[in-house]
């Protein structure tokens, strides 16, 4: 992807990219108010502002953030599949050590919080909604939030910023240690994720990365704890 300096006064892209990334971290940020749902609606800011910049600044081809036709040619860059699997290891392990560490109550919360969106009682309908969630979250924060943020400032600021701030929208009710725990997971792998993105420009490749994490955590819960 090409990467230019940007002038604010003339580039309406640019401008779009810093008011949806003001957006979102504005919703997010109303995690701190109890019983807000707000922030869970900054997945589709982020989706409609990517569309919104892809149109406005006509992106085409490695210039978009979101390939199908270049799928497979970018799994094949460079240490993309094993930073693609590695979410599968990450996510086990953090299981398995925060089961140890807080005695069988995090595995109750992972469960718990896919549960308020994902559909248990369907296994067709649990793989499409938890593909569906995952296309969206990396479309709006690796796409867009990171993709499109990278106009402004470096890579790893952008992927530290956007990583925070969607770490920042996972935050659940709970013991502060658990809290902390679970939200420095979802930075953990939401910083996995930009990197895929970095390597590939392609929020697809990421978003195969994110399901493929997910699924390890929950079907490790369902067998290992029985949940």
């Amino acid at each position: 992807m090409n990467k230019q300096k940007v002038n604010l006064t003339k580039d309406k892209g640019a401008l779009l990219t810093l008011l949806g990334i003001a957006v979102m971290m504005i919703m997010t940020a109303t995690k701190i108010l109890p019983n807000s749902k707000i922030a869970g609606y900054s997945v589709f800011v982020g989706l409609a502002f990517f569309f919104i910049v892809e149109v406005v600044d006509k992106a085409k081809g490695n210039d978009s953030g979101l390939r199908f036709s270049t799928f497979f040619d970018d799994l094949k860059k460079p240490g993309v599949i094993a930073w693609m699997l590695l979410p599968i290891a990450t996510g086990i392990a953090a299981l398995l050590v925060g089961n140890l560490l807080f005695h069988g109550e995090f595995s109750e919360r992972l469960m718990g919080r896919a549960g308020e969106i994902l559909s248990f009682d369907k296994a067709a309908l649990l793989a499409v909604q938890a593909a569906i969630a995952a296309l969206g979250e990396e479309i709006a924060y690796r796409g867009f939030f990171l993709g499109k943020g990278e106009k402004f400032a470096p890579f790893w600021v952008c992927a530290v910023v956007s990583s925070a701030v969607f770490a920042a929208g996972h935050i659940a009710a709970g013991s502060l240690g658990i809290v902390v725990y679970d939200v420095a997971g979802v930075f953990i792998d939401s910083m996995i994720f930009s990197v895929i993105y970095k390597k590939t420009g392609n929020c697809l490749i990421s978003t195969v990365s994110h399901i493929l994490g997910n699924a390890a955590a929950l079907a490790a819960g369902m067998i290992l704890f029985k949940l």
